[in-house]
């Protein structure tokens, strides 16, 4: 099991971003000290759902503090953003941080971000594949050209090139950083399947729906060519909540009181780039299904939940929001909890 934090930078009502920010921080640091694998970070634009716009600027910070954990964007959103300047960006955190940097990309929303930074709507409904075929050949690439609807440019030396980190033994080039793919449909699915790249899955997600989704990309990536070894061995993440306490009413009650003040917050501040109707979850109902499906409890019932999604899904890697409280203090606690406790039952 590979046990992670996923780290949106959450700004609950009454703090501000800088509150939230330094929490995200502290955590980060905090799980590295615990022993967990990974912190995986949120990018979000003009919401206080998350204040972190530029998840690989945040990555970059992150991983000049720590040492040993992986940092990961989750994700950095492709049509909003340039995927040259992306794939340079990854390539620099990939080489500088000694191959500690997962790269995750995802088509984000129909949001006014689109309007802003000028990709509009059709970046989102159409532009996604390009995007990311563009980005994959530059992170494998040593020379890129682009002739596409979106993007047009004459071939230019890619610098530097993300596959020429040294190992530590023979000091021989090793490949690029991990690219991992955000998937709600069924054809972002496939998109990574027929790529080789593995999905992250979202937290709203049950069991049945990600092991659904686990099949589907297994059959494309083997229709699109791809070994059985590296279909076997791909490794998805399965995004999710997790909140330790000695009694799971305490748990649950914990979320039960922050979380509904947040993400009715943040998410009844989306604006739409086309105006189009949005309904939005009812917070309160919304986190009370969070608490049923993820690591809400004791450390036991935490292990034992992570442990049946592993069975039933085959995903032994896990992003897990810790920050649900909205305190710094007890977020540096639940994290702790989850390394110290949490993890020891799963290896």
């Amino acid at each position: 099991m590979r046990v992670g934090t996923f780290v949106l930078a959450a700004q609950f009502p009454g703090q501000g971003p800088a509150e939230a920010l330094h929490r995200a921080i502290r955590s980060t640091e905090v799980a590295e000290e615990s022993g967990l694998d990974s912190v995986w970070l949120a990018e979000h634009h003009f919401v206080p759902y998350g204040v972190c716009p530029s998840a690989v600027t945040l990555a970059a910070l992150l991983l000049g503090r720590t040492r040993r954990i992986r940092v990961g964007t989750a994700v950095s959103v492709l049509p909003t953003q340039h995927p040259v300047t992306l794939g340079e960006q990854a390539a620099l955190l990939h080489l500088t941080s000694g191959g500690r940097f997962t790269l995750g990309v995802g088509r984000g929303g129909p949001w006014v971000d689109l309007e802003v930074f000028g990709g509009g709507l059709e970046a989102y409904e159409k532009g996604f594949p390009e995007a990311l075929e563009l980005l994959l050949d530059w992170l494998s690439e040593a020379r890129v050209a682009a002739n596409g609807e979106r993007y047009g440019f004459r071939e230019v030396a890619v610098v530097p090139r993300a596959d020429e980190l040294l190992d530590r033994d023979g000091g021989e080039s090793v490949k690029g950083p991990e690219v991992v793919v955000a998937c709600t449909s069924p054809k972002t699915v496939r998109l990574a399947a027929e790529n080789g790249l593995p999905m992250l899955l979202g937290m709203h997600c049950g069991d049945e729906e990600k092991a659904e989704m686990v099949a589907l990309w297994r059959s494309a990536a083997l229709a699109a060519g791809r070994s059985p070894e590296s279909v076997r061995e791909a490794g998805h993440v399965s995004a999710g909540v997790a909140q330790i306490a000695d009694r799971s009413e305490d748990a649950v009650e914990t979320l039960v009181k922050a979380m509904p003040g947040w993400l009715r917050q943040g998410l009844d501040a989306h604006v739409t780039v086309d105006g189009r109707h949005r309904v939005m979850r009812d917070p309160v109902a919304y986190t009370e299904l969070l608490c049923g499906l993820h690591p809400v409890g004791p450390a036991r019932l935490a292990a034992d939940r992570l442990a049946a999604t592993a069975e039933r899904t085959g995903i032994t890697r896990f992003a897990l929001l810790t920050e649900g409280s909205g305190d710094l203090a007890a977020t540096e606690e639940n994290v702790a909890r989850l390394g110290t406790e949490v993890l020891p039952l799963l290896t």
